[in-house]
């Protein structure tokens, strides 16, 4: 029995048709939508000629966009190696077999889960800002890659411990069977599976810390948003700008999807053995040999059969 039948039944006529009507429907209602918003930005003028054939020359996308994005990557890149530490570290920590090593990391972990990033964007900034922690010119960078290590290294220990906590029992209990300590069987047994089983959901993190990088808009970073906004100042041309920018973000989000998909099955399609064959058979041992003892004596020799007369 697949597993199609085993969690719904197949629709029938009526329901396949009554499926067939609200999918119409809906791309009516999306067409209409867009429809709307595209006669409402002609009315704008945002649709003349003008506006986006600045978009075929060279200056928006060397002085505008392509710094932006470069702050964008370098504000995500920087924020998904620190975030990463981050996770693993708290992590373990809520796995950890001192009770005390537990509540701490819980804490801070549950914490920095639950303060909106903007907010901790604003807070950081000010703190780097009025006690000059770095030079002003890279504090808006630090804020944001402060506040979304934070955040999404929260997030990534969560998963760490989820991801763990998932595995069967047998796995734990093997480690512990061959004489492995608790820690020991963590982290070579459990760990590396659970970072595969999560993957997935490691690089959905991915995706929202680039878009979460545009939240550095609020304290003057300068990521693609931020310079989006100054190129549509710039060329009179806002709303090309932000759609623009918006359809590069999408590129960027969808390109970490794909990779993700890649990594992923490249990791399950990994060849897992047991060691390496071999044909060759066993000694047979015969008599009453002693543990640790020598056996050579007790193998009965291959003898040939006797010439028959």
């Amino acid at each position: 029995m697949s597993a199609q039948n085993v969690l719904f039944d197949a629709p029938g006529p009526k329901a396949r048709l009554r499926h067939n009507i609200l999918t119409v429907v809906g791309a009516l209602l999306l067409v209409g939508i867009l429809w709307m918003v595209i006669a409402k930005l002609g009315q704008a003028g945002q649709l003349e000629p003008a506006k986006w054939s600045v978009f075929l020359t060279a200056s928006p996308w060397l002085y505008y966009i392509i710094p932006g994005l470069i702050g964008t990557l370098t504000a995500a890149l920087i924020s998904v190696v620190l975030a990463g530490i981050f996770g693993l570290v708290f992590g373990l920590g809520r796995l950890a077999q001192a009770r005390w090593i537990r509540i701490v990391c819980g804490i801070v972990v549950e914490f920095f889960r639950a303060v909106p990033v903007l907010l901790m964007m604003y807070f950081v900034f000010n703190i780097y800002s009025r006690n000059g922690v770095f030079l002003a010119s890279i504090n808006p960078l630090m804020a944001v890659v402060t506040a979304l290590t934070l955040y999404n290294g929260s997030v990534i220990a969560e998963l760490v411990r989820s991801g763990v906590h998932a595995l069967p029992k047998g796995q734990s209990e093997a480690g512990l069977s061959i004489g492995l300590t608790p820690q020991q069987t963590l982290i070579s047994i459990q760990l590396p599976q659970a970072l595969v089983a999560m993957l997935p959901a490691l690089m959905g993190q991915l995706v929202v810390v680039i878009k979460d990088t545009a939240l550095g808009y609020g304290i003057t970073y300068m990521e693609l948003l931020n310079q989006s906004k100054t190129l549509g100042s710039a060329f009179a041309n806002t709303v090309p700008a932000y759609i623009v920018a918006a359809v590069l973000f999408i590129v960027l989000n969808y390109a970490m999807t794909k990779l993700a998909s890649i990594v992923e099955a490249r990791l399950r399609k990994r060849p897992i053995t047991a060691g390496p064959l071999t044909n060759t058979m066993p000694n047979i041992v015969q008599g009453d040999a002693e543990p640790g003892g020598p056996i050579d004596n007790l193998i009965e020799p291959h003898k040939s059969p006797a010439p028959k007369d």
